[in-house]
This record gives structure tokens, sequence and C-alpha cells, in this order.
């Protein structure tokens, strides 16, 4: 399945800063986004995701899998 940058920024454009995201790229490793935004589309036409600190670069057409949902990190009561 591939899937084109429009798409994914549709799909991808709900994402408020309140959920993690974790992308399955083909040959190559799983990236982590905790608290993703979708960045604004830019002239580059290149999809972009930030955590308010780093941006990632995403290759739409090298997605095997998305997994968006809470934070993975959530704190554990002892």
């Amino acid at each position: 399945m591939s899937i084109t940058t429009v798409q994914l920024r549709t799909a991808l454009a709900d994402l408020n800063g309140q959920r993690d995201m974790r992308i399955g790229f083909d040959h190559a490793d799983t990236c982590v986004v905790p608290k993703a935004l979708l960045v604004p589309a830019e002239e580059d036409r290149i999809v972009k995701l930030t955590d308010g600190t780093r941006e990632f670069l995403v290759d739409a057409q090298r997605i095997a899998w998305i997994e968006i949902g809470p934070p993975l990190t959530a704190a554990v009561s002892t």
C-alpha cells in the first residue's frame, strides 16, 4: 500500500498534541513522536510532525503502518 502526501496529511490532520504516534517504515526503524502535532503545509510540501521541540520529516511512500494513541510514556503509579 502506497500513501500519498495528501492522504497522509489528511489522515494526520486531527493530531493535536494529546496523543503519541508511532510510525513503522519499510526497511527502517520505527519512529515515535510524543504528543504529535502536524506542522502546517509549507511550500516544500513535505509532511512534517513535531513534538513541540523537534520536527520529524515523513516520507509518506515508505510508511508500512501508523499507530496513534494515548501517550506511550504515561506515568505509572506505585
